[in-house]
């Protein structure tokens, strides 16, 4: 396994990578490959173990009672989900999760990460604080995508997402994981006037893109997008 991609996930912060196989162990890790348009789990299944993409990505997402769906979020290496499923009390899964490509991941029963091995392992109570951590910072993501979704202007919304993906990255030039129709569909745009707009921002001399590669060019340009 790949500890360099474990390192980037927030679940095994601030643990020393000498200790993750151990810690692996500990938890009753275990990795699972799945096919591109495989089905990881099925909205209503029940969840006990949180989950990390080791390699390639899958999407959430959710259907309403009309059997329109709408894509939720994307999650590619080095991130998690499942841990707001796993913390309720049924442990049923509002959402459908689903391969975008072939991928591997690794699921960790819940039980193992907040009940300690016996052995009182160090590295075993840092995993916990960052499972608390973890929770805490869902809220705020699942506060940003109702306020991306209550966003109005085409171009209010693709600036939004692209700073905050930006920001999450840390790098320029960035790459997004969604492709132009799942991008629509997060945003819940129209792909055609979505791509027509990001076409302006680039002729405007705000981003620079090819394929799923972006580029800020003027950052404040960008946030004025906002106003």
């Amino acid at each position: 396994m790949d500890y360099s991609v474990l390192k980037k996930c927030i679940l095994f912060a601030s643990i020393e990578e000498e200790n993750i196989p151990a810690l692996l162990g500990c938890i009753d890790a275990r990795e699972k490959n799945y096919q591109s348009g495989e089905y990881v789990w099925m909205a209503e299944d029940q969840v006990d173990y949180v989950a990390v993409v080791l390699s390639g990505s899958v999407e959430l997402i959710k259907e309403n009672h009309a059997g329109i769906k709408h894509i939720l979020d994307f999650v590619g290496p080095g991130q998690l989900f499942g841990e707001g499923i796993v913390c309720t009390r049924l442990r049923h899964s509002p959402v459908t999760v689903r391969s975008r490509e072939k991928s591997q991941i690794m699921l960790v029963p819940f039980s193992k990460i907040i009940r300690t091995c016996g052995h009182a392992c160090s590295f075993h109570f840092q995993i916990i604080q960052n499972m608390m951590m973890i929770l805490g910072e869902k809220n705020l993501l699942l506060t940003r995508k109702i306020e991306l979704l209550a966003l109005k202007g085409m171009r209010q919304k693709l600036a939004t997402y692209l700073l905050y993906e930006a920001d999450k990255q840390n790098s320029q030039p960035f790459t997004i994981i969604p492709n132009r129709n799942e991008l629509a569909e997060y945003l819940n745009v129209s792909r055609a006037s979505m791509c027509r707009e990001l076409g302006r921002m680039k002729e405007d001399g705000i981003i620079d893109y090819y394929q799923n590669s972006f580029k800020i060019l003027s950052r404040e340009a960008l946030a004025e997008c906002l106003m």
